[in-house]
């Protein structure tokens, strides 16, 4: 059922979400998702191109992807019902001749899918015309990401989206010494400026206290990092040094109101001589597994006091997430241009 475009809490619907990397999806087959609550199945045809049904035989429920798929049509595994790639059955098995019942008429839901950069995108909207543009990263381009990684978060989706632009918690939650400790507490200040729905953390030096960004100044150029925010729940990172680079792209999709699913994709050319996916692979999954730790552990308390008590400055960022997404929900139901909350470029300030 689909949520009541009333419903703050909701994901947007009008809005590309990411689904899985290319190259866990072969030719001629499918792959089961829940995505915003919903079965999908999303699967590449026999020429290569993606596409995705609701993942449920509308004859008796069972799941689509159950069945056998041969890069054409999926068979339903229960009572042989036969679906093409954009949802219209083709075949009934058990009609006889003479009964005027015609398979065509029944269909499962096709939602939008496309490929970009080596990642496949699911559309849950009605108009994919008027959504958001999926952010082309620099350094993807013609390549798959060097390293993908997916993990749960037992959490509303807002909580875990305003995790992504959180720069107060790092000391406290992400506290190891190849990062940073309570002891290199210390002021920030960063300018931020509006960018089509959402905002951007102009490109800026890195913080001196953050570990792995000190690695590059082993090229000897300077460094910068420009970060991203794009609704619906995307974050972009683009670190640059002279001629080198490190991209990535962090989102989180709703399973169901209680859980998310975070997904991390990056892509460089830093260090040729060094086996940096390893590396990253070692360090990222335990710093994800400390936001996991903390995220967990606050649910208790979300369900006895589920406001939170934003301030300024290290919390802006949350509150503009909340603003585009109500601007963004409004401009949906009266067809007026969004309203961005940001005017101009903000400086806030901040000790972390």
């Amino acid at each position: 059922m689909r949520p009541a475009a009333s419903d703050a809490a909701a994901p947007l619907r009008e809005a590309w979400y990411y689904a899985l990397p290319s190259r866990r999806l072969r030719r001629r087959a499918v792959v089961a998702k829940v995505m915003l609550g919903e079965p999908i199945l999303i699967g590449r045809d026999g020429a290569g191109m993606p596409f995705a049904l609701r993942d449920l035989c509308p004859h008796r429920g069972m799941p689509l992807s159950a069945g056998n798929f041969d890069g054409r049509e999926i068979e339903c595994c229960y009572h042989g019902w036969r679906f093409d790639t954009r949802g219209r059955c083709t075949l009934i098995p058990s009609l006889v001749p003479g009964q005027s019942f015609t398979p065509g008429h029944i269909h499962t839901r096709p939602y939008p899918a496309c490929e970009v950069q080596g990642n496949i995108w699911v559309f849950f909207g009605e108009d994919p015309a008027a959504a958001p543009d999926i952010p082309v990263l620099d350094g993807f381009d013609g390549r798959a990401p060097d390293l993908v990684e997916s993990v749960r978060f037992a959490a509303a989706i807002d909580h875990a989206v305003i995790g992504l632009m959180d720069p107060a918690h790092g000391p406290f939650v992400h506290q190891s010494w190849w990062w940073r400790s309570r002891r290199s507490i210390r002021e920030k200040q960063k300018t931020f400026e509006p960018i089509a729905n959402g905002f951007r953390m102009s490109s800026h030096a890195p913080s001196a206290n953050s570990g792995p960004y000190k690695l590059l100044r082993l090229y000897g150029e300077e460094v910068t990092t420009q970060i991203d925010f794009v609704l619906p729940n995307m974050r972009t990172e683009q670190v640059r040094c002279g001629k080198y680079w490190f991209t990535n792209r962090t989102t989180v999709t709703p399973i169901r109101r209680d859980l998310c699913r975070l997904d991390f994709v990056a892509a460089w050319n830093l260090f040729p001589w060094f086996p940096v996916t390893p590396f990253l692979k070692f360090f990222g999954k335990r710093f994800i597994a400390q936001d996991q730790d903390v995220i967990r552990r606050q649910q208790p308390g979300l369900k006895v006091q589920p406001r939170m008590m934003l301030i300024d400055d290290a919390d802006r960022q949350a509150r503009w997430y909340f603003q585009l997404k109500a601007a963004y929900l409004a401009s949906q139901q009266t067809g007026a241009p969004m309203e961005h909350p940001l005017d101009g470029p903000v400086t806030l300030r901040w000790r972390s």
